[in-house]
């Protein structure tokens, strides 16, 4: 049976590539080698079924998950299943020695810790054991769309709302998600007569997964869409606007129901997973719930006291008295004017930095070395 590719060589990403890179290598390529482009070319045919069946696997995060883990474990190496040789050897070598053919392995027997039986995982990353039946199209979720927001820390630690554009993948709107151009027909798939699904071989085993060519359908359009070059999908932008809730920090993240890619077939939008990124504030900083803010002072503030106006979060101004005498880096408390998450809020910490001048008058010289000298200095 055939060897297993590496699906990341044959959509040429790294396995690093973010979705979206996925998503255009694959638009590329399929479009480069379709059948349709190619029809008197084998080796472009066989190309087209690796990169759909590359797609299959990568385009969908779940799937991807699934099939890095594999990939991690050694199960798509050459000369079989990996690291489990001798396992697969000591439950079935008795069947494969009387029968002379392939052995048969319980995949259900190797669990991979989260993922389950390696039967599920197959049937869940490859459509293994489904008929035409159950191919059929009906009601599908749309996509998960994962993005990344930088927010200002203002609005990170108070909350607020923030646009972000978005492109995602929707149902095309020329053929209605069949991938046949206006006018034209669907004809079974020549590839798994139409059953939407082929077998998949890697060593001594076999599953099912779905038809590379017809992507699961089971028919073909006689004329690819126009629009979507046959795969009933299109990219689509949209904006969102993100309700940003209080004190969230760079990597919180949140699941917005119904605000992915519009399902097909009258199925249920996908979600939308935002993670956050919070931007520097160049009067503020964190710390846990708490924010810190740096002052600057004077010699003379410093020495002498003074009385400063804070700024905090809300907009609100608070006056704070400094004693004569405060050293750099004191700081003075504000209670209950930090980051509030639940029912905890932090305090607003003022940090005093006192600045020295570069540059003096005579007058401020000589007015600077009688002071050091009241305190026992010679200059």
């Amino acid at each position: 049976m055939p060897q297993t590719k590496d699906f990341y060589s044959v959509l040429g990403v790294s396995s690093n590539a973010s979705q979206d890179e996925i998503k255009k290598a694959y638009r590329k390529l399929a479009k480069k080698y379709h059948p349709d482009a190619n029809a008197n070319d084998a080796k472009a045919g066989e190309r087209f079924k690796e990169i759909s069946e590359a797609n299959n696997v990568l385009g969908d995060p779940g799937k991807r998950k699934q099939y890095d883990e594999m990939r991690r474990l050694g199960a798509f190496d050459g000369g079989g299943f990996g690291g489990f040789g001798g396992a697969r050897s000591s439950r079935a070598g008795a069947r494969g020695a009387a029968g002379g053919g392939a052995q048969t392995i319980n995949f259900q027997d190797f669990d991979i810790g989260g993922l389950g039986g390696l039967g599920d995982l197959f049937s869940s990353m490859f459509g293994g054991g489904e008929t035409r039946q159950t191919r059929q199209r009906g009601p599908e979720k749309g996509q998960t769309v994962e993005a990344n927001l930088e927010i200002p820390f203002r609005t990170a630690a108070r909350g607020g709302k923030v646009p972000i554009d978005l492109e995602v993948s929707e149902e095309c709107g020329t053929c209605h998600g069949n991938g046949a151009a206006p006018g034209t027909s669907l004809r079974i798939c020549p590839e798994c007569n139409g059953r939407g699904v082929i077998s998949f071989g890697q060593g001594g085993f076999a599953v099912n997964r779905p038809c590379p060519v017809c992507l699961g359908r089971g028919q073909v359009p006689t004329e690819p869409c126009p629009t979507c070059h046959g795969t009933g999908e299109v990219r689509a932008k949209r904006k969102v606007l993100i309700n940003v809730p209080p004190g969230v920090d760079t990597g919180s993240k949140i699941r917005l129901k119904g605000q992915g890619g519009k399902g097909t077939q009258n199925g249920p939008a996908g979600d939308l997973i935002i993670t956050f990124n919070v931007q520097p504030d160049k009067f503020y900083r964190r710390d846990g719930l708490d924010v810190i803010a740096t002052v600057p002072l004077n010699i003379a503030q410093a020495t002498l006291g003074t009385k400063i106006s804070v700024r905090t979060l809300d907009g609100k101004k608070v006056a704070i008295r400094i004693p004569p005498g405060t050293p750099s880096g004191k700081r003075f408390r504000i209670r209950g004017q930090g980051i509030q998450k639940g029912d905890k809020k932090g305090d607003l910490i003022v940090e005093v930095s006192i600045r020295v001048p570069e540059k003096l008058s005579e007058e401020q010289e000589r007015m600077m070395k009688e002071f050091a000298e009241s305190g026992g200095l010679k200059y």
